[in-house]
């Protein structure tokens, strides 16, 4: 099985950011204060202030620390393979995703560089199948390949494709 491009690290981390960034304003609004309020109960009320500051640092410094878990978990538990059945794909940190992509499926493959991808050096493979409804991804998502390495497998897989349609 291989894995994922190094850039892809911060595809995750960025994710995780702005994922605890959300929570961050739902949770937050709650979290802080009562830390807050129990730092002042315990603490003398001329310190208040420095409690609500130290507060927020704290939580900011646990979410950062849980999206760095979150991003380096994430990369090290995807992974992709070519077979001579098609693709096969492994990623998940608590519950695990197991897909295989049968060449016979497969209608089209788009390789596809963001802003953050070019800037880092990687691309994302998108293999497009049929029957699969509309989601956020193609059914055949690889999020960080090299580039020279992601032109390589669309040609491969394009290849693949029209010589099996070609029987």
């Amino acid at each position: 099985m291989n894995q994922l491009h190094p850039g892809a690290k911060w595809l995750f981390r960025i994710n995780a950011y702005i994922f605890f960034f959300v929570i961050s304003l739902v949770i937050g609004w709650f979290v802080v204060p009562a830390i807050s309020l129990i730092l002042i109960f315990f603490i003398n009320s001329k310190f208040s202030f420095v409690a609500i500051i130290l507060s927020t640092l704290v939580y900011i410094l646990f979410a950062v620390i849980i999206s760095e878990i979150y991003a380096r978990m994430a990369y090290t538990r995807w992974f992709y393979e070519f077979t001579n059945d098609g693709l096969r794909l492994e990623r998940g940190i608590i519950w695990k995703r197991y897909s295989n992509v049968p060449y016979e499926r497969i209608q089209n493959v788009d390789v596809h560089r963001g802003v953050i991808a070019r800037m880092l050096g990687f691309s994302s493979l998108m293999i497009q199948t049929a029957g699969y409804s509309a989601q956020p991804h193609a059914e055949g998502y690889i999020p960080a390949l090299e580039m020279n390495l992601a032109e390589q497998i669309r040609t491969f897989v394009m290849k693949k494709i029209t010589s099996r349609r070609g029987r």
